[in-house]
C-alpha cells in the first residue's frame, strides 16, 4: 500500500513539475513558443533574416561604369573573389556587358498567350550566358570559347577589365588590364596565407593554367601548367577550377571541369601528386565510388587535420580525403535541385558551401552535419543568383562573386549577430 501511494505521489509531483516548466515555456504575450530560436541575431522582434546574419553594404562595388571612357558598360559574369584585406578586395570578371537599363515587360505573344518579359521583379540578363567565352560547362573545350561565342565582341560584351581591386568603401582602386589579353577564362583567384611575398594566384580554366603574378600587378612570375593544352599529368591541367593551402605552403589544385583530380604541389610550385578517376555516372545516376569524380569544382584544406574536402560537384557530394589523397569519407549535398559551386573551410573548422541550385550558403561541420544556411534568389542587392566564388576578410565581412548577376558583392556583419551563423574568417595569415 505504502509503495502504491509512493508512485501516485511521485507520479503527481512529476507531473505538476511538468506543467510549471511548461508554463514557463510559454509567451508571456501570446500562445507561441520562445525557448527556441533561429534568429541570426537573439531576441530580435519582427522582421526576418533575409541575409543571415549580415547586412547587404550597399553600392559595393561602386558600378564599373564609373571608369574613365567606359560609361557603356557594366559587371560581366563574377568568376573568383578574394580579400587580400578588407581594403583590397580582388573581384575577377568574364569581361564587361552593355550597361542598359531594365527593359520595359513585353507580351510575348509571338511565342504563345499569358507570355510577357521581364516577369515582375525577376532577374532579366543571364551574365553568364551573356558573357565571353561560350563553351564553359563541363566538357566544354577552352578552345571553342570564342569560336562557339553567339555575339558580336565590342557591341554584345567587351573583353576589359577582366581583373579588378576594390576598397572597403567599394571604389575600384586598381584594374588589371594588362593582363586581360592573356586571360580566356579567370575563373579564381588567391593569395596564399603562407606566402609573406603575398604573390596573386590566378586560376584559368581555359588556359588549363595558373598564373603567379606579383602583388602589384606588375609581374608575371610563373605559370604552373601549359597554356592552351590539357592533359592530365605534372605539366599540364584539365581546366582547373580552385586551390587552398596546407600550413607548410603546399596545396592541392581542383583539376576541374574536365580533369577528375586534384593535383598537389609544394609551395615551390613543384609538382607533389595527384588523385582520382573519372566517374562514369553524373546527377540522378551519380557515381557512388570513392576517388571517382565528375566535375572537380571547390576544394579546402583544414589546416587543424590536413584534410582535403572536394567538391564532387556533378555528383553532388564532397569527398575527404587525407594529404596524400587516401579517401576517409563524403556526405551527399542533396538530390537533383542541388549545384553545389564551391565551398571554403574556415578558421573556425567549419565547411561553407554555395548552392547555386537552392541560391543558399550552406554550414556544414567536417563530417558533413548540416548546421544552418541562408540566402535568397534574385537581382536586388544581397540575394544570390550564380554566386560562383566566396571569401571572407580578417575583419569578418563576407564576399560573393556571382556569374549569373554579374560582378560581386559584400555583406557586413550585423550588430549582435550570433557568430555560428557567420562565415568564419580566413586562417591565420603570416603577412598582413
Amino acid at each position: 500500500m505504502r509503495k502504491r501511494a509512493f508512485t501516485i505521489l511521485t507520479t503527481l509531483a512529476t507531473l505538476v513539475i511538468g506543467m510549471l516548466l511548461g508554463s514557463r515555456m510559454l509567451s508571456v504575450h501570446g500562445q507561441g513558443m520562445t525557448t527556441f530560436s533561429a534568429a541570426a541575431v537573439p531576441n530580435q522582434v519582427g522582421g526576418q533574416d533575409v541575409f543571415g546574419g549580415y547586412e547587404v553594404q550597399q553600392n559595393w562595388p561602386k558600378p564599373i561604369s564609373g571608369l574613365p571612357g567606359n560609361e557603356k558598360w557594366t559587371w560581366g559574369a563574377g568568376q573568383g573573389i578574394f580579400a587580400e584585406s578588407a581594403n583590397r578586395v580582388f573581384l575577377l570578371e568574364r569581361g564587361e556587358l552593355p550597361n542598359i537599363p531594365r527593359p520595359q515587360t513585353k507580351e510575348l505573344t509571338d511565342m504563345g498567350p499569358s507570355l510577357s518579359f521581364p516577369i515582375g521583379r525577376l532577374p532579366w540578363r543571364d551574365a553568364t550566358t551573356a558573357s565571353l567565352p561560350a563553351a564553359g560547362g563541363a566538357g566544354g573545350l577552352g578552345e571553342d570559347g570564342i569560336r562557339l561565342f553567339q555575339g558580336t565582341i565590342g557591341v554584345d560584351t567587351l573583353w576589359a577589365n577582366c581583373f579588378v581591386v576594390i576598397d572597403a568603401n567599394g571604389n575600384i582602386l586598381e584594374t588589371w588590364k594588362q593582363w586581360d589579353s592573356i586571360f580566356k577564362r579567370p575563373h579564381a583567384v588567391y593569395i596564399s596565407p603562407y606566402d609573406p611575398e603575398k604573390k596573386v594566384m590566378v586560376v584559368d580554366d581555359h588556359q588549363h593554367a595558373i598564373y603567379i603574378f606579383s602583388n602589384d600587378g606588375k609581374q608575371l612570375l610563373k605559370t604552373i601548367g601549359t597554356t592552351s593544352t590539357w592533359g592530365d599529368d605534372d605539366k599540364h591541367f584539365n581546366r582547373p577550377t580552385y586551390i587552398d593551402f596546407f600550413p607548410n605552403g603546399s596545396f592541392v589544385v581542383a583539376d576541374g571541369y574536365n580533369g577528375t583530380r586534384v593535383a598537389k604541389f609544394d609551395k615551390d610550385y613543384k609538382f607533389l601528386l595527384t588523385w582520382g578517376q573519372r566517374g562514369e555516372g553524373t546527377g540522378q545516376k551519380a557515381e557512388t565510388r570513392p576517388g571517382y569524380f565528375n566535375n572537380v569544382h571547390g576544394i579546402g584544406v583544414d589546416t587543424q587535420t590536413n584534410h582535403v574536402f572536394v567538391n564532387d560537384r556533378g555528383n553532388k557530394r564532397a569527398q575527404v580525403f587525407d594529404e596524400n589523397g587516401k579517401y576517409l569519407y563524403e556526405w551527399s549535398f542533396g538530390g537533383a535541385e542541388v549545384d553545389v559551386h564551391t565551398f571554403i573551410v574556415t578558421s573556425d573548422h567549419a565547411l561553407w558551401a554555395i548552392d547555386r541550385g537552392t541560391s543558399k550558403m550552406l554550414k556544414y561541420d567536417l563530417q558533413g552535419h548540416f548546421l544552418y544556411s541562408w540566402g535568397t534568389w534574385g537581382d536586388f542587392p544581397g540575394s544570390f543568383w550564380g554566386v560562383h566564388g566566396i571569401a571572407t576578410d580578417p575583419d569578418g565581412n563576407f564576399y560573393t562573386a556571382a556569374v549569373d548577376s554579374g560582378g560581386g558583392q559584400k555583406f557586413v556583419p550585423r550588430p549582435g549577430a550570433r557568430p555560428e551563423v557567420l562565415v568564419g574568417k580566413p586562417v591565420p595569415r603570416v603577412w598582413k
